[in-house]
């Protein structure tokens, strides 16, 4: 069998202008995600680690050191003195460029769940080396990041809900995705970054549009009308409008 992959990329042309992803059943009967790229392509699992390998018999390097860390606790009663070298970081760092990879492309395909599952526990490991890196670099190398990946998290949350016709909750999600953004450069000293901070501009839009999506409760469309009778100086419209919100709100 030849192992030279030219007829499966002559086949399926790579284009800069937008990721190109699609899903395939393996030879082993599972499905698999494919991101094509400009020499070649990624093959994923649609779970798990995406390149299929079980690092220390764990799911994940994530979950190993998380597994150490909850064993030092247990030992000690602590979780001081647990650290994590740097060519530990380094390798979560590179874990977590896969399970990018992966919620990208699933993101591309409507996988939100995927891409849910996967931003959380990239979160996750932001969280770890933030706390337990023992170099100081290492501890910061991945928080240019967190906006990005939590915006990721929100647009799929919302994406969910939507799917679910639950358009309110899709933008408590979104609203929720902005607030953890802002509060990310509040703590971190850089409030400065806020008024031009993409993330929360895209979604900012994404609630926009969630917005017109949610009929509007018809008390709050009376108080709307309410104060445009007034405001165009319709008094009689404006009193007959006060009372049916008298009724409405079970005044007499």
């Amino acid at each position: 069998m030849s192992l030279d992959i030219g007829r499966i990329l002559g086949d399926w042309p790579y284009d800069p202008g937008r990721v190109t992803v699609r899903k395939i059943v393996g030879d082993d009967g599972r499905e698999k995600i494919q991101l094509r790229l400009d020499l070649g392509l990624l093959q994923m699992e649609t779970a798990g680690r995406p390149d299929g390998q079980r690092p220390h018999g764990q799911e994940s390097l994530l979950a190993y050191y998380e597994k150490k860390l909850a064993e030092h606790k247990h030992a000690k009663g602590t979780d001081e003195g647990f650290e994590l070298p740097e060519d530990a970081c380094q390798a979560l760092r590179a874990e977590g460029l896969m399970y990018y990879h992966r919620y990208l492309a699933a993101f591309v395909l409507g996988g939100y769940e995927a891409v849910g599952r996967d931003t959380k526990r990239n979160l996750r490991v932001f969280d770890l080396c933030a706390a337990y890196a023992r170099s100081p670099d290492d501890r910061v190398s991945l928080e240019q990041y967190r906006p990005y990946v939590m915006m990721m998290h929100a647009r799929a949350r919302a994406h969910v809900a939507l799917n679910a016709n639950t358009a309110k909750a899709a933008l408590a999600a979104v609203q929720e995705g902005i607030e953890q953004i802002e509060d990310f450069y509040r703590r971190t000293g850089q409030e400065e970054a806020l008024s031009s901070c993409g993330e929360i501009a895209l979604l900012e839009d994404m609630a926009g549009d969630i917005k017109a999506k949610i009929p509007i409760d018809p008390v709050e469309k009376m108080r709307r009308e309410l104060a445009r009778a007034v405001e165009e100086e319709r008094y009689e419209d404006a009193a007959t409008l006060h009372n049916r919100l008298r009724r409405a709100a079970g005044g007499i």
